[in-house]
């Protein structure tokens, strides 16, 4: 019986020391798993995974160099129903720059504007007493696209299941698996747990300018 070589885990890019990342043996690559709130970018041979419910992962990579990330962002609640329509508005705000702090270090790390591939993933509606969150953060991520110049390569987007997404940002391969029967309620508790800890605090939102 001959054994699969698993690979090395090699040093990440600096400013992602905190992400958990592990060797994943049934797939026998490298993972990188984030949670709500997180993102992580990437020029490794190496998979980034997450599990979706009301939240949104978006994942981008540039083809020409083999670099890419995925983030796992939630809008907080506001008071206003076109809280994502309004820019001054504090949800689009900070999921503006859920948004930018991600493709900034892209763009800093070396992708070419012009070149990188948007592909979008969530916004299921799984949790009964959040039932518009997953419409709003859907919302906000079609408004961004728009305000930006950028379009959607492929999307997975709403629905009544969570997603388990795998993404390869060497290649731009996304895996997703819808999950219909959920045996616990991790990620309701995940996701209520996170809505009420982004809700509580101010957003405080710095200039962040996109690289040319």
């Amino acid at each position: 019986m001959t054994l699969r070589h698993l690979p090395d885990i090699q040093p990440c890019m600096r400013g992602f020391e905190t992400i958990n990342r592990y060797v994943d043996k049934s797939l026998g690559t490298v993972a990188a798993k984030i949670l709500p709130g997180e993102y992580y970018v990437t020029r490794n041979e190496e998979m980034i995974t997450t599990v979706l419910g009301s939240c949104i992962s978006v994942c981008i990579y540039e083809p020409k160099i083999g670099l890419g990330g995925m983030n796992h962002f939630m809008l907080p609640t506001s008071n206003s129903a076109s809280d994502v329509e309004d820019l001054m508005s504090e949800s689009f705000r900070y999921g503006d720059v859920a948004m930018e702090r991600m493709i900034n270090d892209l763009l800093r790390n070396g992708a070419d504007k012009s070149q990188i591939v948007f592909k979008a993933f969530g916004g299921g509606q799984i949790i009964k007493q959040m039932t518009s969150v997953g419409d709003r953060n859907i919302k906000f991520l079609h408004k961004f696209m728009v305000m930006e110049g950028y379009k959607l390569a492929a999307s997975d987007l709403g629905g009544p299941h969570p997603r388990k997404v795998n993404f390869y940002p060497k290649t731009g391969k996304v895996l997703v698996k819808k999950l219909q029967h959920m045996h616990n309620d991790t990620i309701a508790i995940r996701e209520t747990q996170y809505k009420s800890r982004i809700d509580k605090p101010q957003i405080e939102v710095g200039d962040i300018d996109l690289f040319d």
